[in-house]
């Protein structure tokens, strides 16, 4: 090989090297690590079926809470029930569900109902459903087949603190969103009318919405997360606050918050494509604070991959009594995808200084 073509191709291997470690020297490492205290159920099926939980409060025991996750395979029930512990207590019968939120007494037939919404993919349609808190089975209250104009991906929820208005916020894999007013339709069943739309550049699916200041955050995978006004009534200028990079690793995928107090708590982003929990200061601006990721015990092997996250910081009872994280585990040491459960304080003390704690703040009120 001609020398002078071999000193050109060295040059370029190094340069290649010495890019490669400078990609990886800017990534921040992650503050901590925790182990999760108990584990749901695998879903029915091996495939990528786990995908997006929730916690669902019980108005007057919170040891009787129940976490709702959803699963994604095309012969799916749709939704699965979990005590606290982990264990299954109710399945629906619907079809493939992709995300799963909920907001708390929304007037219905002159009753308050808790309200459980996700997007279901094969006929793309709003699932509606509630949950009743004595034998904490769900039950489907939609008035209708409420057919999305778009092709469902991802889902939230938004609660109007001020009107009390109850919204489900659904997206696509081509950067659309649509925002829907849910209402009764004068029978006590759930109604929807499309009162929003919005328009980002590429795929979307994990979303959030701070009921109290009117935020709404928006994930596009390969891009970062967004953040709009969360009334339709706002503006439909985004601000991206936060970019892949190293912060966070691609794919964005779920969102969730934690309330610390009426301005206080936190952001946090499932980092898929690290393995890794992305923390931001909640509020008009969402500060970087740090990473963590979930690790093996004893007992209870770690997550990788993850699709969706949850958290709610009240008092749970027991070993959640500082509150409780939820996240999907892509693979499973024994048996198929499930749903792994950390301890809310575990958290807070990795970083320095440590996180709120405020298991007494009511998310139900």
């Amino acid at each position: 090989m001609n020398t002078n073509y071999t000193s050109i191709l060295l040059f370029l291997i190094f340069s290649l090297i010495a890019f490669q470690c400078e990609k990886k020297s800017t990534t921040i490492p992650v503050d901590g690590s925790v182990s999760a205290i108990f584990e749901t159920d695998p879903v029915g099926d091996s495939d990528d079926t786990a995908d997006d939980p929730c916690v669902w409060v019980h108005p007057s025991d919170p040891s009787l809470s129940v976490i709702i996750g959803t699963d994604k395979h095309e012969n799916s029930p749709g939704l699965r029930v979990y005590d606290l512990n982990g264990a299954q207590i109710d399945v629906t019968s619907n079809e493939k569900a992709n995300n799963v939120d909920i907001r708390y007494s929304m007037e219905l037939g002159g009753k308050k109902l808790d309200i459980i919404t996700t997007g279901l993919r094969v006929s793309n349609t709003l699932g509606v459903y509630t949950i009743d808190p004595d034998s904490r089975l769900l039950s489907s209250i939609a008035s209708r087949a409420i057919t999305l104009g778009i092709e469902v991906y991802g889902s939230c929820m938004y609660k109007n603190n001020a009107t009390k208005q109850i919204y489900a916020i659904v997206n696509d894999k081509k950067g659309n969103v649509e925002q829907y007013r849910l209402f009764d339709d004068g029978s006590g069943l759930v109604d929807a009318e499309l009162v929003r739309s919005l328009k980002l550049p590429g795929q979307l699916e994990g979303c959030v919405a701070d009921d109290i200041l009117g935020h709404l955050y928006i994930g596009e995978e390969e891009s970062g997360i967004w953040k709009f006004d969360a009334d339709p009534n706002g503006s439909k200028e985004g601000v991206l606050i936060d970019t892949i990079g190293p912060h966070i690793a691609a794919d964005v995928e779920g969102l969730t918050l934690y309330y610390a107090g009426e301005t206080d708590g936190y952001l946090i982003a499932s980092s898929q494509g690290d393995n890794t929990y992305t923390i931001y200061s909640r509020g008009d601006v969402n500060n970087f604070i740090g990473r963590f990721s979930v690790v093996d015990s004893e007992t209870i092997d770690g997550t990788s991959s993850t699709d969706g996250i949850d958290v709610c910081n009240m008092n749970l009872g027991g070993r959640l009594s500082d509150g409780i994280f939820i996240v999907q585990d892509d693979v499973n040491d024994v048996g198929n995808q499930n749903f792994k459960i950390i301890s809310w304080d575990e958290i807070a003390s990795i970083f320095n200084p440590p996180l709120k704690i405020n298991s007494g703040y009511d998310l139900r009120n």
